[in-house]
């Protein structure tokens, strides 16, 4: 039955993509592709499909709950709030696709779209801290590290983005590998949710692909991240959800460090993508760096064969804990 939440995900998400390519390049929503010789336009705001993909997902498992009694163990609360903060945080996208933000602003508020996982007190207040133990924030929990859950995932996957297929596939072994997680402790929520966005991802990812038709936008991005965190606070795996964004962390250290600069790569006549300065200012061009160069397809595979590490990393520490 399961299998039906993510099966809706993905249908939805391949009609809305489908329905979204021509509408977007008439309204002139397209962005340019930097990584190819002619710089193509390709419609943008591929996120619309995906946040409308994970709406249907999550709608046919409240539909399944109420009309056929199954997913027992869900909260259907916790779904509705999880919903909302995906949303809210979809809306922030929104407005910065179309209308533009400071990149402050943009980066705060995903933790107001926190909010209502914060009013239902999603989670539990006790962590699970590798090599520490449990300890319990209590109040501080549902007050500060809800809404900065919710803001560091999603302004993470923000950031590590601009080549082709890669927020997506990404986000897909993120969410794959979550899911894994929650089917074996048996949160049922946070399950409904990953399958969800995973369905979604899936359904966009094979028009986001090299050479993309369509980009996700910052409305897909910021939701891809909020997704994760949300998922993993109401199933009270934070640690899982920390392990799966250290590739993002290791992006944004790169960044950091550098006054947070755009990170594109220099397309060469040989076709690879070469890191256009001495020093790379992001985890891709690390990446073209010590290889030399690469293709954007490559690199993409390179960046998704990372987060399967660290995916694989967070189940093993579920199996053994």
């Amino acid at each position: 039955m399961i299998l039906a939440v993510f099966t809706a995900s993905l249908l939805a998400t391949i009609a809305g993509v489908v329905l979204l390519i021509p509408r977007l390049h008439r309204a002139g929503i397209t962005g340019r592709d930097m990584h190819k010789f002619s710089k193509p336009p390709v419609a943008e705001m591929g996120g619309l499909a995906i946040v409308a993909g994970t709406g249907v997902g999550i709608s046919t498992a409240l539909a399944m709950m109420s009309f056929f009694h199954v997913f027992l163990h869900a909260d259907t609360v916790l779904l509705l709030a999880a919903m909302v903060t995906i949303l809210l945080t979809a809306l922030i996208g929104i407005i910065d696709d179309l209308l533009g933000m400071r990149q402050s602003v943009k980066a705060f508020l995903p933790a107001v779209a926190a909010l209502p996982l914060v009013a239902m007190r999603a989670g539990h207040t006790s962590l699970l801290i590798p090599f520490v133990g449990q300890i319990n924030f209590w109040i501080f929990y549902p007050l500060f590290l809800i809404p900065a859950g919710v803001m560091v995932a999603a302004n993470a996957v923000n950031m590590l983005a601009g080549f082709n297929g890669m927020e997506v596939g990404m986000g897909l072994i993120a969410m794959g590998s979550l899911a894994v997680i929650a089917a074996m402790i048996h949160e049922i929520t946070a399950l409904i949710i990953l399958l969800s966005g995973a369905g979604a991802l899936l359904g966009a990812l094979f028009f986001n692909w090299y050479p993309a038709k369509i980009m996700v936008g910052d409305v897909g991005t910021l939701s891809i991240g909020a997704l994760i965190a949300t998922a993993v606070i109401v199933g009270n795996f934070e640690t899982a959800g920390v392990i799966v964004i250290i590739p993002y962390a290791i992006d944004f250290l790169f960044k950091a460090m550098h006054g947070f600069p755009k990170s594109f790569g220099k397309l060469q006549a040989d076709g690879k993508l070469h890191c256009p300065a001495n020093r790379p200012v992001g985890f891709c061009q690390f990446i073209m760096k010590i290889t030399g160069g690469i293709k954007e397809r490559s690199l993409t595979l390179t960046l998704m064969a990372v987060e399967a590490v660290f995916g694989g990393l967070a189940i093993v520490l579920y199996v053994w804990r």
